[in-house]
């Protein structure tokens, strides 16, 4: 018996397939790892693809519009705006220990030692670097890009694709979590940069008692071997302050959608 395709059953599976494209797909573009220079757009076009295959079959009924209305448009960029700020919520976790890096190169002297980081094409303190790419590893190990994953799919239930969106106090909420950006990354540098700001103080005072001691030969050096000795220590504690800073940032995804 052959099939008929009517208007109606073309706009249906045409609703079922590229909306949630547009929502996996700008997701895939923001988030880190994934929406990195060193994954090529077509790999990432695959895989979101492939995401969308298996999540059909998932979403409930979705409203059949015409294909150039404006509603069409407007639900198409609403999946676009939840795609990406729920994976610009992810990039804040990274960054914000590209942030700590940079406070405690400044701080120990290692400011000026920068490279380009490869995957945002953009100059970085060493420091930062060596940061990113241990929790890109360790978020690999934890198997958080399943968590990831399963969190967006998990958005089709909690923001169905015929409702409004996102909220606005739902985008008001991610624009405030730039301070908790801020103060997680200061919070965790502080050890380190109060280890070297000791350090500094005291040079100051050798300084005060022997004005003819040259500060900037010694003072430096051994403020950059202390800051790297102070690193070395912190380091114990990077896997546990990850693990509870994704914790954050996963109820944070959840809370986001349910506003």
């Amino acid at each position: 018996m052959p099939i008929e395709l009517g208007p109606d059953a073309i706009g249906q599976w045409l609703g079922q397939f590229l909306w949630p494209l547009f929502r996996i797909g700008s997701f895939l573009m923001v988030i880190p790892i994934f929406g990195t220079q060193l994954v090529t757009a077509r790999i990432r076009i695959g895989l979101a693809l492939v995401m969308t295959v298996l999540v059909m079959p998932m979403l409930g009924d979705v409203p059949v519009l015409d294909s150039i209305s404006p509603e069409m448009a407007v639900i198409s960029i609403q999946q676009v705006l939840i795609g990406s700020a729920m994976g610009f919520a992810v990039y804040m976790l990274f960054q914000l220990f590209v942030v700590a890096g940079q406070m405690i190169a400044m701080q120990m002297g290692l400011g000026f030692a920068s490279m380009v980081d490869p995957a945002n094409g953009v100059n970085v303190p060493v420091l930062s670097q060596f940061y990113l790419n241990g929790i890109t590893l360790l978020f690999l190990a934890m198997n958080g890009h399943l968590v990831l994953f399963d969190v967006l799919v998990e958005s089709f239930n909690t923001i169905p694709i015929a409702t409004d969106g996102l909220a606005i106090e739902s985008f008001r909420q991610l624009a405030h979590r730039m301070t908790w950006l801020f103060a997680s990354a200061m919070l965790l540098a502080l050890p380190a940069m109060a280890a070297v700001l000791i350090v500094y103080i005291s040079f100051g005072v050798m300084t005060r008692a022997a004005p003819q001691m040259n500060i900037f030969a010694i003072g430096f050096p051994v403020a950059l071997l202390f800051g790297l000795f102070a690193n070395w220590v912190l380091m114990r504690d990077l896997a546990p302050h990850f693990q509870e800073f994704s914790r954050e940032t996963f109820i944070f995804l959840r809370e986001m959608q349910r506003t």
